[in-house]
């Protein structure tokens, strides 16, 4: 056991694939003052009170925060392109207000785990291309986290995701099999262009994009309701975004986008089961 000042001092010293494990303690917030650009392979981070038993959705005591920085590098808080790391218990929190820092957490590695974490992005409201997460990830998997929040308001006309598919925004990285599971996706709209999960061309997806068991929230106290939960300009042409077991609040509709798919029970005379049907 080692003690680091610094979550990038502690990420400096891991080995790759060697499985170390970078442990937050929740006493302080641990603070970047450039993107964290996480590259090596099987590395875990994990905070103190999720080791204690205390996993939270929202709310956790080890959190990772980046003020406003100036290089223009800085496109988020933390990039990762590593293989098989893993994230739990930890909040991500940037308040960034450079130009080009418009995500909290880009991920574009493979099979990346997040448990009980929270993404949280309090700056660049009036963006279309800003977002708690990027999703880049190739077979990444979320459980029991909170991405957005129903405190800050978009600005009037944006759609600002939560959630932000685009092809390629880290080089040779797509969305590709990636599932969300227990989640919860929340977001305080100021018109109804806003979107939760939105998409910016036809190949954002490969294979499927699933969320699972997930709540998509509008606040009340927005200004408006958001016309469609998942948005996009392209009908997806490689893949589907596919929703079960999933609940929207304050929301118009989940989508009328080609390529994204519900699926609701229906009754079936011929057998004593009830079937699904993708709707």
């Amino acid at each position: 056991v080692r003690v680091y000042t610094s979550l990038s001092a502690a990420y400096d010293a891991t080995v790759t694939n060697r499985h170390d494990v970078i442990v937050l303690d929740g006493s302080t917030s641990h603070t970047l003052t450039a993107m964290l650009s996480i590259t090596k392979n099987r590395i875990h981070f994990i905070g103190l009170e999720w080791l204690l038993g205390v996993k939270k959705r929202y709310g956790q005591s080890s959190k990772v925060v980046i003020g406003v920085t100036t290089a223009t590098a800085n496109v988020a808080m933390i990039k990762n392109t590593g293989t098989r790391n893993s994230f739990r218990g930890i909040k991500f929190d940037s308040g960034d207000t450079l130009t080009q820092g418009v995500t909290c957490f880009a991920e574009g590695g493979e099979y990346t785990y997040f448990e009980n974490c929270e993404f949280y992005k309090s700056t660049h409201l009036n963006s279309d291309t800003a977002a708690e997460l990027l999703l880049n990830g190739d077979s990444a998997q979320f459980k029991d986290c909170t991405l957005g929040d129903l405190v800050n308001t978009t600005v009037s006309t944006a759609k600002r995701p939560v959630i932000r598919l685009a092809r390629e925004i880290i080089t040779g990285k797509v969305c590709r099999d990636v599932r969300f599971d227990g989640c919860e996706i929340l977001r305080k709209a100021a018109n109804v262009a806003a979107r939760l999960v939105y998409s910016a061309g036809a190949t954002d997806v490969e294979r499927r994009l699933v969320f699972n068991d997930c709540l998509f929230v509008a606040a009340k106290l927005g200004a408006a309701a958001p016309a469609e939960a998942i948005g996009g300009a392209s009908a997806q042409t490689e893949g589907q975004i596919l929703l079960h077991n999933c609940s929207a609040y304050n929301i118009t509709k989940w989508s009328t986008l080609t390529g994204v798919v519900g699926t609701m029970p229906t009754a079936d005379a011929s057998m004593d089961t009830v079937a699904v049907q993708a709707a």
